[in-house]
C-alpha cells in the first residue's frame, strides 16, 4: 500500500512539473504586441543603419559612411534571431559575427575606397539573413553592377550604385527581392 501511495505521490509531482515546463516554454513562445513592435523597431533601426552605409557611399561621405557603420554594428549586435532551428542559429551567428567586424572595419577605414571593398563582403552577408532582421511589410532588393559583379541591398528599385557613383551611379539591375 504504501508503494502505491508513493508511486501516485511521484507520478503527480512529475505531471505537475512536465506541465509546469509546458506552461513556461507557451508563454514565452507567445510574444505581446508590445514586445512584437519592439522587435519591428529593431528590425527597421538595423535595416535603416545598412541603407545609411548604402546611400553615404554613393555620395562618396567618408564621415557619414563611418558613423552608419557604427550605429549598424550596434544595432546589429543587439539584435536577437528568434525561431530558429539549430544549425539557422549557427549559421546566423556566425554570420552577425562576420558582419560586426565588417560594419567596424568600414567605420575605422580612413579610406572610401576601403569602405567600398569592405562593405561589398557585408552586403553579400547581410543577404544571406535579410530574411531574419526585414522589417514586416519592406520590400528589400538585392541589386547588382553587372560589369563589377559587386553586389548591395536596397529598399528602392531605383539603381545607385554605392560602388561606381561617379562613373556607373545607375549601372545596376535588381536580381533578387525578399
Amino acid at each position: 500500500m504504501k508503494n502505491y501511495i508513493i508511486a501516485a505521490i511521484i507520478l503527480i509531482i512529475a505531471v505537475n512539473i512536465n506541465t509546469s515546463a509546458q506552461v513556461k516554454t507557451s508563454a514565452q513562445e507567445v510574444a505581446t504586441p508590445e514586445l512584437a513592435q519592439q522587435r519591428e523597431e529593431q528590425k527597421k533601426t538595423v535595416v535603416a543603419h545598412y541603407l545609411a552605409m548604402k546611400n553615404s557611399l554613393v555620395v562618396s561621405d567618408l564621415k557619414k559612411t563611418a558613423t552608419a557603420a557604427s550605429e549598424f554594428s550596434t544595432a546589429f549586435g543587439k539584435f536577437k534571431f528568434k525561431k530558429l532551428t539549430l544549425e539557422e542559429m549557427n549559421t546566423a551567428t556566425t554570420a552577425r559575427k562576420d558582419i560586426n567586424a565588417l560594419a567596424d572595419s568600414i567605420a575605422v577605414s580612413s579610406s572610401i575606397n576601403e569602405q567600398r571593398k569592405l562593405f561589398e563582403k557585408l552586403s553579400i552577408q547581410f543577404w544571406s539573413i535579410v530574411e531574419k532582421v526585414k522589417p514586416e511589410n519592406m520590400m528589400l532588393y538585392q541589386q547588382k553592377c553587372p560589369m563589377m559583379g559587386t553586389t548591395w541591398v536596397s529598399d528602392d528599385k531605383k539603381i545607385e550604385n554605392p560602388y561606381y557613383p561617379k562613373n556607373m551611379l545607375t549601372c545596376g539591375e535588381v536580381i533578387a527581392e525578399k
